[in-house]
């Protein structure tokens, strides 16, 4: 657990661009609230490694989402069963299913379409806040922080020998 604080950390004290680190927090969102065994989440794999996303913050927002998927699972089933269940639709789904490769994307299942469909509506604003709290936390906060005498005293602690040898910041 302090590893992954540690990692955390360093993640917001590096020079990584905040965009980058956000993007991947964002896409992590995909993995965590759908079923890891799904097509799309080897398709999104593929992206996240062709697009220049910080993997430090996918994997950190991975286990984040995946956490919170087990909360937001009966709100996941609720939406993907009310879409499949859409008499408007119901044509969409039969064309789709009609396809191989549709069928294999596995979006005739509650839990899958329902978690991609809250995914999207979730993508925008986790990408934006998780950016501006990157953005304010440098700003403002990392400077200040180094001046603190608790600053002091947490690099007499364990937990910055973690994060000492993890990399730690560069002063």
């Amino acid at each position: 657990m302090l590893e992954m604080l540690a990692n955390f950390l360093k993640l917001l004290n590096s020079d990584a661009s905040p965009s980058q680190i956000s993007l991947g927090f964002a896409f992590s969102l995909f993995l965590g609230l759908t079923p890891l065994m799904s097509f799309h989440n080897l398709i999104l794999i593929f992206i996240v490694l062709m697009v220049r996303v910080n993997l430090t913050a996918f994997l950190l927002g991975l286990a984040l989402f995946s956490l919170t998927a087990f909360g937001l699972n009966s709100v996941s089933i609720s939406l993907g069963e009310a879409l499949l269940t859409s008499s408007e639709l119901n044509a969409f789904w039969t064309a789709l299913y009609q396809s191989d490769f549709w069928r294999l994307m596995q979006f005739n299942q509650t839990l899958v379409l329902g978690g991609l469909s809250l995914s999207l509506i979730l993508f925008l604003p986790i990408f934006m806040s998780s950016l501006i709290f990157i953005r304010v936390y440098r700003k403002r906060f990392m400077a200040w922080i180094k001046t603190l005498k608790i600053s002091r005293m947490i690099k007499a602690s364990k937990f910055y020998q973690v994060y000492d040898k993890l990399g730690g910041l560069n002063d």
